[in-house]
């Protein structure tokens, strides 16, 4: 019998729903679903971008890049950490349509709703494709 028959921890899980509700809401061009995954006052810093602090001015960030046709954002190389009690450190490659780059460190905490939301998020865009 392997170890893959214990359930995962909660948490994890709760984190994991989190980067899949934000990559589908971003491939379906939400902006507002994409945002709903962070939480009201994170901070996330865009590397050759700038810092984007609260909800709106993140809506605002990823609705510019949808409108300039980025879309089809797929991750690989993820690596999950624990951080706390209630959340995870994700880290990874990614790759969209027309950039490419990766995730330095997003904080996913799962609040008292028990959903999971970006209390910090780190990325870089490292080249066109």
């Amino acid at each position: 019998m392997t170890q893959s028959t214990t359930t995962e921890n909660p948490v994890l899980t709760a984190c994991k729903n989190g980067i899949a509700a934000w990559q589908s809401a971003f491939n379906n061009q939400d902006a507002k679903g994409c945002a709903a995954q962070y939480q009201q006052n994170c901070i996330m810093t865009a590397r050759l971008f700038g810092v984007f602090e609260g909800r709106e001015a993140i809506e605002a960030f990823w609705q510019g890049i949808m409108d300039q046709g980025f879309k089809d954002v797929d991750y690989t190389d993820v690596t999950w950490e624990a951080e706390g009690d209630n959340g995870y450190i994700l880290t990874s490659s990614w790759t969209m349509n027309k950039a490419f780059g990766v995730v330095h460190r997003e904080l996913w905490v799962v609040e008292a709703d028990g959903k999971a939301r970006l209390a910090s998020d780190e990325f870089e865009v490292q080249g066109e494709r």
